[in-house]
């Protein structure tokens, strides 16, 4: 079997993507990926066929940070997708023609890659790497990141505060998206249950512990477990002297202007008994360091988590459930995007603390990550209850199962 992947740019999209190609090489299939060109060599290194995509969909950044509101960022969100899509689209045309695969695995996020996908003619496959927005009575509607709430009262206080909460996400996106889709030929998605179950078969890159329990999840959905990877590079030569307990700081992989979650980190902690080790992989931002922090802009976060008592994140989806796995808990401070959603689920399953960013401060965050410190118990049993999944192997036992 011939597996064509294409992931958007994004370390976040691309890292939980690798172990299942590395399952397809190891099973004896062909794997050939397009993704961003930073990455390229190390995949080549590993034996995968990896090119990089087009230098103008590399230079495509997200500036949904830049709204003033949470509509506004949305709207500015949806306009870098769909430049990025527009493009995505004769680039997969051409890798199907070049490549002729037998098999397609896109990440969720690339709408053009997905819509030339979907129109094919062959099996394919999307991999997902956020909570999912598909709705349910049972589960608080998408966008905001509300509390669950179980019962019957629950249940209609989700199906009333949906056409105003995901409601106002679909308005936004479907349009637009439709606009892409059609470029292509695919039928229109009318909401966000349609757009996200059109894929024959759904990689959710999460186990079912760490999502709100439902009796309705779409049959193409496949839980795989976190699929947690880094690159296999050498720790920095500053880590292995550090003593004490290790608080870890980490931003979004994609920028979105969370800098200021390092620097109020840096200053929480700056006379906690611990070693602060902090990574803004979208890039490093001049920031004052004290004596017991060390600022980088990429370290494997599998070198620091074996040593660390607490992840301060931003919410990603990849960060948090990395920390998570580790039995290392956490305090979740979202920024936008979906990770009010993230820090929800962190705070019902009782493995971290929501600090939501309008209280964050060093005081606030300082106490958080103390009441966070007292999880560790919950945490690392919960991180037992994740392994359950079956990881790259049933993701790829599913996509051979596509193949019949």
């Amino acid at each position: 079997m011939k597996v064509l992947c294409y992931t958007a740019p994004v370390r976040g999209h691309l890292f939980p993507t690798v172990p299942i190609l590395l399952e397809l090489k190891r099973r004896g299939h062909e794997v050939v990926i397009r993704t961003m060109g930073a990455e390229v060599p190390r995949l080549r290194e590993m034996g995968l066929k990896a090119d990089a995509v087009t230098a103008e969909i590399d230079a495509i950044q997200l500036e949904d940070y830049k709204g003033k509101n949470p509509v506004e960022s949305l709207k500015l969100g949806v306009v870098s997708f769909v430049r990025r899509g527009a493009l995505e689209v004769p680039e997969m045309r051409a890798a199907i023609e070049e490549e002729q695969p037998d098999l397609l695995l896109v990440d969720v996020v690339t709408w053009g890659a997905a819509a030339v996908a979907e129109t094919w003619g062959g099996p394919w496959a999307v991999v997902q790497h956020a909570p999912t927005p598909v709705p349910s009575d049972e589960v608080p509607p998408f966008g905001p990141g509300l509390k669950p709430m179980g019962g019957p009262l629950g249940r209609l206080r989700n199906r009333l505060l949906r056409p105003l909460t995901l409601g106002a996400v679909e308005r936004v996106v479907v349009p637009k998206l439709n606009e892409l889709r059609a470029s292509v030929g695919a039928s229109p998605v009318r909401d966000a249950r349609d757009t996200f179950t059109r894929a024959p078969l759904t990689l959710y890159v999460t186990s079912e512990s760490f999502d709100y329990p439902r009796s309705d999840w779409p049959d193409s959905f496949c839980f795989t477990g976190p699929l947690n990877w880094d690159p296999p590079v050498d720790p920095p030569a500053w880590l292995d002297p550090l003593s004490r307990p290790i608080a870890l700081v980490t931003t979004s992989s994609e920028f979105q202007d969370d800098g200021e979650l390092v620097r109020v980190a840096l200053a929480a902690l700056a006379e906690e008994p611990l070693d602060v080790v902090a990574t803004m992989p979208a890039g490093v931002e001049e920031v004052e360091l004290p004596a017991n922090a060390h600022l980088e802009e990429f370290v494997p976060h599998s070198h620091v988590l074996p040593r660390a008592v607490v992840a301060v994140t931003h919410g990603g989806f990849g960060a948090t459930q990395k920390a998570l796995s580790a039995g290392v808990p956490v305090v979740v401070v979202p920024f936008g995007r979906d990770q009010a959603e993230v820090g929800r689920r962190v705070e019902a399953v009782g493995v971290g603390v929501f600090l939501p960013r309008k209280k964050l401060s060093p005081a606030s965050l300082r106490d958080a990550v103390r009441r966070a410190r007292e999880l560790e118990p919950a945490t690392r049993a919960f991180a037992e209850r994740m392994k359950h999944e079956g990881g790259a192997s049933l993701a790829v036992d599913r996509l051979e199962q596509l193949l019949g």
